[in-house]
């Protein structure tokens, strides 16, 4: 080969990266598709685990009561102690950021009751084996 058309050392490491950068997620693609379809179907093949374990599907229901009851005397006493602490508060900054706690704590409550229901209800329309056995109402 001539001088001119001996690739240069950029030219090579640019070859070198696209070489590498293509094949290395086309490989790594390939092993986690085996590796699903193998390492996964024992699992599958088990029948409902939960559901068959004679206390598991009412520990999981009463856990889940717990939580969410937890939850919403953890928002009425975040709630009170923010209202009590924006009584004696002046500053309108501070106020601000007392009612913006009030408003995450509002929300995280609703998505914790909203939770257990959607999924009880998402789960048995879908066929989920949890959602057979374990009812996440909490009342």
């Amino acid at each position: 080969m001539s001088p001119d058309q001996t690739p240069s050392d950029p030219e090579r490491s640019t070859d070198t990266e696209s070489l590498l950068t293509g094949r290395i997620p086309r490989q790594a693609a390939l092993t986690f598709v085996l590796l699903g379809l193998f390492a996964v179907e024992p699992v599958a093949a088990q029948d409902n685990a939960v559901c068959s374990a004679d206390n598991l599907p009412s520990m999981i229901e009463g856990f889940f009561q717990l939580t969410t009851a937890l939850g919403i005397v953890g928002l009425a006493i975040v709630w009170q102690a923010d209202s009590l602490i924006e009584m004696f508060t002046l500053n309108p900054e501070q106020k601000k950021g007392l009612k913006r706690h009030k408003r995450s704590a509002m929300k995280s409550a609703v998505v914790l009751v909203v939770l257990g229901p959607l999924y009880t209800v998402a789960g048995s329309m879908m066929g989920l084996p949890l959602a057979q056995c374990v009812d996440l109402v909490p009342w």
